[in-house]
């Protein structure tokens, strides 16, 4: 299983391994299926620009490290509920947001890494909500590389999931976090901690944020995680940037922009391959990642033309040089 551009897609040796959904939510293709070069079309209008899909050349890839789509999906559809909620000035359902956030908590407590699945798989009209619920799983994951306990995880999760919730009742950019904040500290059972991380999510460290100019140690933590895990999320959606190279955006602003030491869990626990990336070693040879064992930077590389698998970790001489073919983009 890997991920491939809808441009790259070839219904003659590929189908899809996890099924594609409509902007309700609802399954359109169901995995196994191949696509018609003219249904293509339609899937692109709606905003569809990558699959999760199956072939020869990633045979025996699992993607055991990405969340299941129904999963997935429930988060992102209940999300959209919740701003539908709060637009139209009703109580913002908490119950069946801690439900959710209590989910996503114990996805990641049972993985070594989770793998997101792209917001560009889904339609257009989902994917803001797709964003946010990738946010708080980038964020659980940071979390949980900086030893935090299950409350500080759960109030972190809370505020990614909703750090955006003020967009549902304002569209200006610079408005948004105090809205979402204002939304957020009047909720009595929510943490104002949670409400926090939605107002501080656009600081940054050397007061260039918004919307306050805030500096330093005045910027929560979990703001810092969640204004970190934002500013990858939409490397990766929005511009397309490849895994690896928005890995090294963030990492350049390590102790300026973001905390050294919420960057340095950031690495240790997003892989800048993964499975399913199609790669060229400095051996010459090109290859596809395959797992991530043991180092989250050093993955697994099964050679294209021997099928000879190659750990990196092991082999420290060998080194991936670049992207591949499809790969060259998320």
């Amino acid at each position: 299983m890997r991920l491939v551009k809808i441009s790259d897609y070839n219904h003659h040796n590929m189908q899809l391994a996890k099924p594609v959904y409509d902007r309700k939510g609802r399954i359109l293709l169901g995995a196994g299926n191949t696509i018609h070069p003219k249904y293509l079309e339609k899937l692109k209008e709606m905003g569809i620009s990558h699959f999760l899909v199956e072939d020869a050349e990633s045979n025996g890839i699992t993607l055991e490290e990405m969340l299941d789509m129904p999963t997935w999906m429930d988060a992102i559809l209940g999300l959209q509920n919740v701003y539908n909620q709060v637009a139209a000035k009703k109580p913002l359902p908490l119950v069946a947001v801690q439900k959710t956030i209590g989910q996503l908590i114990s996805e990641v407590k049972r993985r070594k890494t989770v793998l997101l699945v792209p917001s560009t798989s889904i339609a257009s009209e989902l994917r803001p909500y797709a964003h946010a619920v990738n946010v708080a799983l980038l964020s659980l994951q940071v979390g949980k590389a900086m030893n935090y306990n299950d409350l500080q995880l759960r109030d972190l999760a809370l505020g990614a999931y909703l750090h955006d919730i003020g967009k549902a009742i304002t569209p200006e950019k610079t408005k948004h976090p105090e809205a979402g904040f204002n939304i957020l500290r009047n909720i009595h059972d929510l943490s104002l901690r949670s409400a926090h991380v939605s107002f501080q999510h656009h600081e940054t460290l050397d007061g260039q944020g918004y919307p306050r100019g805030l500096k330093g140690t005045a910027i929560h933590e979990y703001a810092q995680i969640c204004g970190a895990a934002n500013m990858y999320e939409n490397l990766i959606s929005l511009r397309e940037t490849p895994p690896h190279e928005a890995l090294e955006a963030l990492m350049a602003l390590s102790g300026t922009k973001y905390l050294e030491s919420v960057v340095k869990a950031f690495v240790d626990r997003i892989p800048s391959y993964p499975p399913g990336t199609m790669v060229q070693l400095n051996n010459g040879e090109p290859g596809i990642v395959i797992r991530i064992d043991t180092h989250m930077q050093r993955p697994v590389v099964r050679i294209l033309a021997s099928g000879q698998e190659i750990s990196l970790t092991d082999n420290p001489s060998i080194m991936i040089t670049e992207l591949a073919r499809d790969s060259l983009r998320l």
